[in-house]
Formats: structure tokens, C-alpha cells, sequence
């Protein structure tokens, strides 16, 4: 089982950059697929970005491509997501989740989450 604990959400004017990052405790971190999702007030949870076990390979939502970039530390179990030029639209709470199998863009596919982190971009 996987525990995860998002942070680094804040205030922040247009332009700005934050960096989330997602701690999870438990073992074989590795072997996890992490991705970031992100639900805004009266909205559905969105697929932001991901990072592959194994190859490190990434995917991104067209409207943060060239904008956010998704990195892990195996060796500290922690997944970033580098948020720059940021804009009010990226307002949200931004959730890291964790899948044994390979990474996807479906929330149905993530088995664990964390509590969620706050965004709020001020234009």
C-alpha cells in the first residue's frame, strides 16, 4: 500500500511558478506509475501529467505542455510537478496518485491518492 501527502500548493500571481511535490511512504515506490490530476470548484478531476515506472517516461494534458514539467526521486519516494508561467485557469486543487500498472490518463486506473494540494493563481 501507498500513502502519499501532496504539498507546496500556494498563492500565486500570473506568471509565477510553483513546484508540487507528492511524498509517499510504503515500499517499492519504483515500481509505481504517479500522476497529477487537478479539480477545480464545480469541475470534473482533470489528467494533468505523469511519469511512467521504469522509463521515466512522461505525458501531459495539452493545456500544461511546455508549461509544467512531472519528475520523480525514487530515492527520496517524492513525484514533482514544476508549475511555470502559470495562469488563472490552473487554479485548483492538484492531487498525486499512484498506479501499480503502467500510466494512463483515466483516474479510474490510480488506486491511491493523496489529500490534494491548493493552487490559487491571481491574474
Amino acid at each position: 500500500q501507498v500513502r502519499m501527502a501532496e504539498s507546496g500548493g500556494q498563492l500565486v500571481q500570473a506568471g509565477g511558478s510553483l513546484r508540487l511535490s507528492c511524498a509517499a511512504s510504503g515500499r517499492s515506490f519504483s515500481a509505481y506509475s504517479m500522476c497529477w490530476f487537478r479539480q477545480a470548484p464545480g469541475k470534473e478531476r482533470d489528467f494533468v501529467a505523469n511519469i511512467r515506472w521504469g522509463s521515466n517516461s512522461t505525458d501531459y494534458a495539452d493545456s500544461v505542455k511546455g508549461r509544467f514539467t512531472v519528475s520523480r526521486d525514487n530515492a527520496k519516494n517524492t513525484v514533482y510537478l514544476q508549475m511555470n508561467r502559470l495562469k488563472p485557469e490552473d487554479t485548483a486543487v492538484y492531487y498525486c496518485a499512484a498506479a501499480v500498472r503502467g500510466a494512463t490518463r483515466r483516474s479510474s486506473d490510480y488506486g491511491y491518492w493523496g489529500q490534494g494540494t491548493q493552487v490559487t493563481v491571481s491574474s
